[in-house]
Formats: C-alpha cells, structure tokens, sequence
C-alpha cells in the first residue's frame, strides 16, 4: 500500500462503527483519508482522495447503498473494496459479490479479521 500512502476511505453511517474502523485502520499504519454516511458522498470523496482501499457498509443514508457506490468507485478507480455489513441475507450477499467486493466480513468484526482482509486485499 505504500505507493499511494495507504489512504483508506470509511463509508459507514453509525459514527461509532466508524470511529472503531478509523482506530483499527490506524493501528494498521494506514491513513483514513475521509470517512461518508451516504454512497454520494462515497464517491465523490473516492474521486477527490483516490484511496487505495475501501471499506464499505451496505446499509446507508440515502437511497442508494454501499453496493451501488462501490460500483461507481470501483469503476472509476478500480480499488478493492472491502464490505462489512450486519446482513448475511442471501440476497444482500448475492448483491455485495456482483460489486466486486475483495472481501466480505460481517458485523461485529476483529481486528485481526480486517488485518486478514486488507493484507489479502492489498497485497501486503
């Protein structure tokens, strides 16, 4: 993650849920370069910050959801995106694998189980 400083975009909509993903991000070493309650805020920060890692909730503000921004992210930059999300309905999962997710962990999560998912999802 080291050629672009390991920014990392948090799309989550409960502060404290985002709050805890911020601090485990930093005892990664890695950098949160902005955090969104809501997909368009998501992606237009993806597209201003360039983050090379994000981690995406499905659940947010707005109408449109972590999936739907993930898309457009993905789209236009092409970063992994990792999903953590309360809901492990067939559904939401069949939809979270069409978003080309690197990996998907269910709430609550662990330290070492975002560690596990940020290594593989970036290499390192």
């Amino acid at each position: 993650m080291s050629d672009r400083g390991g920014r990392v975009l948090i799309v989550e909509d409960e502060f404290l849920i985002a709050d805890t993903l911020a601090d485990m991000v930093a005892a990664l070493r890695l950098e949160v370069c902005a955090t969104a309650d809501n997909a368009s805020r998501a992606i237009a920060l993806a597209k201003f910050h360039r983050p090379e890692l994000v981690l995406m909730d499905v659940r947010l503000k707005g109408e449109a959801d972590g999936v739907d921004a993930a898309q457009a992210i993905h789209d236009v930059l092409g970063c992994p995106v990792i999903f953590i999300t309360g809901s492990q309905e067939p559904a939401t999962v069949a939809r979270i694998n069409s978003g080309h997710p690197a990996a998907i962990l269910f709430k609550p999560i662990t330290f070492e189980q975002l560690r596990r998912a940020v290594v593989a999802a970036t290499g390192g």
